[in-house]
């Protein structure tokens, strides 16, 4: 048996997972709250993902307690580019700054004047959402804590520290934090130095498939575990993912409708294209990478508007957009989703979301579709970013929350113009690929093939050719409005 760990933004979820035949036994959850105290930041407390960890095991233990004393390796999966910093004493010395905080802007421009090969080093833009520009923000503004940072951990590797007593990252991860050359798969010192750090600063690196450390023998006591625990490196949750959807070979993808949209595919060389915002990343497994667009607010938006509207849930939001005639999709407002900024193509942290084209005849169903159609709009950037840098998706596999709705499924597939499966399992990707990862590191007879092979197509969301001509119609509107407001967001953030 294997654990996949995954720390997501909004829960931490457990899959309990058989490795012959691979089947997922049972899922735990433990939900998480984001903290936004000033505009623009982001911030969890890394003790609540020990809380949700230890509560979505106590489920699985309720349920599964012999399967889960069987367990023999562990993976983790976790959030990219927080910054959880450490004092000589691993005690943490302020709230983790996550991904889709974007206070960070201006010191993206200082690093990259620091280092002007970064984009080079790297193979990657800076961005505010990275974990280097987070850390210039830190000594910036709060010097006396930086002054007593010994460690910069991620999420997920800041868990692992509770499991094993390790400091260590995976490739994966490690490549968004802008401290990792991504073509050697090493820490950059010119990196590090621009930002005041050092590699005592960082943590050992593994790959995702290799053995960081064992569970520590207190925990593996409480939670009934009977032998020896090895613990994986992991993975940055979209690389996660993509192994829990056999998305290991060059060309094969996947796209995330999570908190965040991301376009994702599987290399087998290093290919990096910093001008489009397109991430270039190690992948979970050696020798392999990918190219990656991300959205920052994709099923978010869904939320937002769920609460703005006083729809009952999201079901009834998406519900009232599938209702709608085409001639009302059609007079619709067009929806730029940019909540919390947008990295690809934009790299554009000042962006906002906007209404575009309101009327008195505008409705809840009309802003839901919108929403929808938005997002589906900010992927098909994703994708052509991703596809001039280079990148070719052959197969393209649909996950996270967003996508249990067929009918935003086939809304994103007529925009893309592009077939995406729908897979068993898809709903806990990142969790299935943890514990993919965990049995590739615990079992020295397992292989990637064996072990990490796409899970049967459940459901295959196709193009809708009638929808096409007017969904092409309204995302050239939707192109054009961006680099028309762009003068306008810049002006707003930087108005007194």
């Amino acid at each position: 048996m294997y654990l996949g760990i995954d720390l997501g933004t909004s829960e931490v979820k457990i899959a309990l997972v058989a490795g012959d035949p691979q089947r997922v036994i049972a899922v735990g959850r433990a939900g998480l709250e984001v903290a936004r105290p000033h505009p623009a930041w982001s911030e969890q407390d890394p003790a609540s993902w020990i809380v949700a960890t230890e509560a979505a095991i106590a489920e699985l233990r309720a349920g599964h307690p012999a399967e889960l004393a069987a367990v023999t390796g562990i993976g983790l999966s976790g959030q990219m580019h927080g910054a959880v910093l450490l004092d000589a004493g691993d005690r943490v010395l302020r709230p983790a700054i996550l991904w889709n905080d974007t206070r960070a802007a201006a010191e993206c421009a200082v690093l990259e004047a620091r280092v002007p090969a970064s984009r080079q080093l790297t193979g990657n833009l800076a961005m505010p959402g990275f974990t280097a520009p987070k850390l210039l923000w830190v000594a910036a503004h709060e010097p006396e804590i930086f002054s007593r940072v010994a460690k910069v951990l991620l999420p997920k590797d800041y868990l692992r520290l509770w499991l094993t007593g390790e400091h260590v990252s995976d490739m994966s991860d490690a490549a968004g934090t802008l401290w990792l050359d991504v073509a050697h798969r090493a820490w950059c010192d010119p990196m590090l130095a621009a930002c005041g750090l050092d590699r005592s600063h960082m943590p050992r690196l593994v790959e995702g498939s290799a053995a960081s450390g064992a569970l520590r023998g207190e925990l593996a006591r409480t939670w009934g575990m009977t032998g020896a625990v090895c613990v994986a490196g992991g993975a940055g949750d979209n690389a996660a993912s993509a192994i829990g959807l056999g998305a290991t070979a060059d060309g094969q993808g996947l796209l995330s409708l999570g908190t965040s949209g991301v376009f994702f595919v599987a290399s087998d060389a290093y290919r990096p294209a910093p001008a489009r915002g397109v991430h270039t990343f190690c992948h979970a497994l050696p020798a392999t990478w990918h190219q990656m667009a991300v959205m920052l607010s994709a099923a978010s938006c869904v939320r937002w508007a769920t609460q703005l509207t006083g729809a009952a849930d999201e079901a009834q939001l998406i519900g009232g957009a599938e209702a709608l005639s085409d001639d009302r999709r059609a007079r619709a407002p067009v929806f730029l989703p940019y909540l919390s900024g947008e990295r690809t193509p934009h790299a554009d942290a000042n962006a906002r979301g906007v209404w575009f084209g309101l009327g008195h005849d505008t409705g809840r169903a009309e802003l839901g579709y919108s929403v929808l159609e938005g997002v589906a709009f900010g992927l098909a950037d994703g994708l052509a970013a991703v596809r001039d840098a280079g990148g070719v998706a052959r197969e393209v596999s649909l996950t996270g929350g967003g996508s249990r709705s067929r009918f935003w499924a086939r809304l994103i597939a007529s925009v893309l113009d592009l077939p995406l499966a729908l897979r068993a399992g898809g709903e806990v990707g990142a969790a299935l690929g943890a514990a993919r990862l965990g049995q590739l590191a615990a079992d020295p007879r397992a292989t990637v093939d064996a072990v990490c092979p796409p899970p049967p197509i459940v459901e295959l969301a196709e193009p809708v050719a009638a929808w096409q001509p007017a969904l092409a119609a309204r995302l050239a509107r939707f192109r054009a409005l961006y680099p028309a407001l762009r003068p306008l967001f810049r002006s707003d953030q930087e108005s007194p």
